[in-house]
């Protein structure tokens, strides 16, 4: 028998293929399960983007390679949406790169960046793809804690200085998957100051820009003064307009970190399918009506959420953006155990927060990825759950 790489190893999904392991095992016993585990959009897209769509699979001159750079109408359209959005003027031939979903860049920037020993600051608890890729790419983490007592934001004062200094990225995230925290300008304009302090490469996950709630209006890293030097940011169209199986996001910023991670991009794939990007073309430049149905949609399924669970003893802090509630295990148990007994009692699996890495420990992360019908029974189910003698 062929022995796996030593990469696998270092993976580290374990607790999540012991929550997955544990849903199969329900689903094939019978029980019917509400999955908030999965932070996979469940609405379609536009019809208008799905139109544009579909006219392109049809046409039988689009099915050739689109090559890395994908097409000047996607990078174009990637540029105006950001000077639109943020104020921020991007050159969409050098500092925009078009991607199969964000995560494809999250992963590789690793490989255009990182060799063996290396290290990075990344956050704990953080989207595992970050502690993913630098392991694959043979890299080791220096963890930044996301605390609830400083907003999830990490505290700089608190990186030790030589472990900053011999690092050579830095990866952030808000609105932020798991803890929904979001940060502030001045948050990242001393993130630029550190990074410019310590020659490090800021990566920022923009991926839930455009989910957010009450009127707020998440900011760019790229909005920091100096940002651009030290830094690029991904965005996730799949997210933004519900396309996430169609795989489109795109990364803009620092053009020389664009050059680099398109080089070594193009020795892996060969590119967006092209249909795809010109339906993310059209829906970058069209319209945001459809965006601002889903702010809506998710926060009235984040309202039935807090208020049901709140009924229950269950006081979830309310999210200002993303599409996760970030809340504390409301029983004397560890993450693991409540979302284990939760699943198999109540039918409701959600992600154990220790998966997430160790601060993650003590909170669940509730994906908000159903219609309000379900999660109202989802709602009642915990209620019975947390309220049995």
């Amino acid at each position: 028998m062929l022995i796996p790489s030593k990469r696998l190893d270092s993976l580290g999904a374990s607790v999540f293929s012991e929550m997955d392991n544990l849903r199969r095992e329900l689903e094939k016993a019978g029980k019917h399960l509400i999955n908030l585990s999965i932070g996979s959009p469940d609405r379609a897209p536009a019809l208008e983007i799905r139109e544009i769509l579909s006219q392109g699979v049809l046409d039988d001159s689009q099915f050739g390679y689109t090559l890395t750079r994908g097409t000047a109408n996607f990078r174009k359209a990637c540029a105006e949406w950001y000077l639109e959005r943020f104020g921020v003027l991007l050159d969409p031939e050098t500092e925009v790169l078009p991607l199969m979903g964000s995560q494809d860049g999250l992963a590789h920037i690793f490989l255009a960046y990182i060799d063996p020993g290396d290290l990075a600051l990344i956050p704990d608890p953080g989207y595992p793809i970050y502690t993913a890729g630098l392991m694959l790419a043979g890299g080791e983490k220096v963890a930044m804690p996301l605390l609830e007592k400083n907003g999830f934001l990490p505290d700089l004062k608190q990186i030790d200085p030589d472990l900053a200094r011999k690092a050579k990225l830095m990866f952030l995230n808000y609105p932020n998957n798991p803890t929904a925290a979001v940060a502030p300008l001045s948050f990242f304009e001393d993130v630029v100051e550190f990074a410019q302090l310590n020659d490090l490469l800021i990566c920022h996950d923009a991926a839930y820009s455009e989910l957010a709630f009450d009127g707020y209006s998440p900011v760019s890293f790229l909005q920091a003064k100096g940002a651009r030097d030290v830094g690029i940011e991904f965005h996730s169209v799949s997210k933004t307009y519900n396309l996430a199986g169609a795989r489109l996001g795109f990364v803009v910023g620092n053009s020389e970190v664009i050059r680099n991670l398109a080089q070594l991009k193009a020795n892996i794939d060969y590119g967006v399918f092209r249909p795809v990007l010109t339906a993310g073309a059209y829906a970058l430049s069209s319209a945001q009506t459809s965006v601002e149905e889903n702010r809506s949609a998710y926060e009235r399924r984040r309202d039935v959420l807090i208020k049901g669970c709140a009924l229950a003893g269950w006081k979830m802090p309310s999210p200002q953006g993303s599409m996760f509630i970030w809340a504390p295990v409301p029983t004397a148990q560890d993450s693991l155990s409540f979302a284990i007994a939760l699943a198999r009692e109540a039918g409701v699996v959600v992600v154990p927060g220790v998966a997430f890495g160790e601060h993650g420990e003590g909170y669940v992360r509730v994906a908000m990825v159903q219609d309000e019908i379900v999660l109202q029974e989802a709602v009642r189910r915990i209620q019975q759950f947390l309220q049995k003698p």
